[in-house]
């Protein structure tokens, strides 16, 4: 980028970790928290403020429903999306008088390589049918392009936020475990369990 003005930043960094914590390495962990927050929110501070200092801008967090929900099997992934999250709705509301707009996108399982990164092919989210990761990118660049605080990429993604807001903590720990749980995709019979029973 160097000295040139940036009009619009798409924060899209992102990186997964599936199984137990437990058995997770530091350096593993610690790879997905200095991508998923200290890298993201370096590259936003940097180019945020040459905005500011403009006048003008809008930043895209990709954000996640993961970060709504405790993750286990995936419980460093979902805190880094719930710092996410939350610290994109925080510097909208820092920034809401300076001409810079902050949108996050929430999306659910996209047809990415995620889950087979993440060492996640074996779960049932890892097998269940995704969103297509076009409609995922235009549906952030939208709501980024009218300024929007957040939102949720995908109907069903949509309904698991609306559930999510009344759920206890606890069961939805529980019903994450029963998607994300290594081995919990196979002979599942169907493509899509929903993550809400």
């Amino acid at each position: 980028v160097g000295d040139r003005p940036v009009d619009h930043l798409m924060a899209n960094a992102g990186h997964g970790l599936g199984h137990a914590f437990l058995d997770q390495s530091v350096d593993d962990w610690r790879h997905v928290i200095d991508t998923n927050v200290t890298g993201t929110i370096y590259l936003v501070q940097q180019i945020a403020q040459r905005m500011v200092d403009r006048g003008q801008g809008m930043i895209l967090f990709t954000g996640s429903i993961a970060g709504l929900m405790p993750g286990s099997f995936q419980a460093v992934y979902n805190g880094t999306k719930a710092f996410i999250d939350s610290f994109a709705w925080a510097l909208r509301n820092e920034l809401k008088d300076t001409g810079v707009s902050i949108t996050t996108l929430l999306p659910g399982a996209t047809d990415t390589d995620f889950f087979e990164r993440a060492g996640m092919a074996d779960t049932k989210v890892g097998q269940s049918k995704k969103d297509d990761p076009a409609m995922v990118a235009k549906t952030g660049y939208d709501a980024m392009m009218k300024g929007e605080g957040d939102v949720v990429a995908g109907w069903k993604n949509k309904l698991q936020a609306a559930m999510g807001a009344i759920t206890p903590e606890s069961v939805k720990a529980e019903q994450h475990r029963k998607m994300a749980e290594p081995g919990s995709g196979k002979d599942t019979g169907e493509i899509y369990q929903k993550p809400w029973g």
